[in-house]
């Protein structure tokens, strides 16, 4: 046992390089966590890190260490999940981290989701910053995009595609384009990513990919819920995902401009910490997320 909580306090301090981190994650203090992994190394007989006054980092050692042991105690964890998840009733708090837009696609099935899982307490923090899945302590994240984190693992939950859409409002002022090169003509919204401070590309057929469009008057927003409203007011034609405007659409608020000539697709995912076993209350989550598509 006493190597058992070596191990964890060792891989977990690997992971976010700070004994306070790992503290807070395995609720113990820092000095146990340091006294755990100080009892590993006399054991081994080798230094797991490199240690100064501001910094915590693996030696060479240590980084081969730390790929065995993430695989011995994910094994473990799924072998006491195997044997305890047909029984165990999902429960208690779940920390998910959503993009601010999220609240279209998840919350419309919470309620069925509570029904089925009465004793899950969902925590959910709607930010479209770039979180920090592991140092923060979050269970599972719901991102778009490309995975790029190794620490984690994924589970697609749904596809989107973008689109072109302007106010009836403003198409009857300055007319419906005809073409992608007519874009530089109208007056266009943008949207900046809030985590790198770049526009997010227009791509269309017959342009070159990733391609800005130079507009003659531009607005730029880092918020979709924004330019959806800054759009629907007649301020100009947006490059939007199709969930963001999908009751505008319908409703007539606003119409799609270059219908099929959009190229961008993206999809959503479920994210959580691959070195950890996945407790009932974050794979019924995933799960029933998956399984209900997101409304995309």
């Amino acid at each position: 046992m006493d190597s058992l909580t070596s191990l964890t306090s060792f891989v977990r301090t690997a992971e976010t390089l700070s004994f306070v981190q790992a503290a807070r994650l395995l609720g113990i203090s820092a000095s146990a966590v340091g006294k755990n992994v100080a009892r590993l190394e006399n054991k081994l007989g080798v230094r797991l890190f490199n240690r100064s006054t501001r910094n915590v980092s693996l030696t060479a050692e240590g980084a081969a260490l730390l790929i065995r042991c993430q695989h011995i105690l994910e094994q473990l964890h799924e072998a006491e999940s195997e044997l305890t998840n047909s029984a165990a009733q999902p429960a208690g708090k779940l920390r998910v981290s959503l993009p601010v837009i999220g609240y279209r696609l998840i919350l419309p099935h919470l309620p069925e989701f509570s029904r089925r899982y009465p004793q899950v307490e969902l925590d959910l923090d709607f930010s479209d910053r770039l979180v920090n899945i592991i140092d923060e302590g979050f269970d599972v994240a719901i991102r778009s995009g490309e995975l790029a984190d190794s620490r984690l693992k994924s589970k697609k939950l749904g596809d989107f595609r973008f689109v072109l859409c302007a106010s009836p409002a403003y198409l009857k002022e300055y007319g419906q384009p005809g073409s992608p090169e007519d874009l530089t003509e109208h007056r266009c919204i943008f949207f900046r990513f809030p985590s790198t401070g770049l526009l997010q590309p227009w791509e269309l057929r017959g342009m070159r990919p990733a391609a800005d469009i130079k507009a003659a008057s531009a607005l730029t927003v880092n918020n979709i819920e924004a330019s959806v409203r800054l759009c629907m007011a007649g301020m100009g034609i947006s490059y939007i995902p199709d969930f963001a405007v999908r009751e505008p659409l319908a409703a007539g608020q606003l119409q799609e401009v270059l219908p099929g000539d959009c190229i961008k697709q993206g999809y959503f995912s479920a994210l959580w910490p691959a070195s950890r076993y996945l407790s009932p209350k974050i794979r019924c989550f995933v799960d029933f997320l998956a399984e209900s598509g997101l409304s995309l």
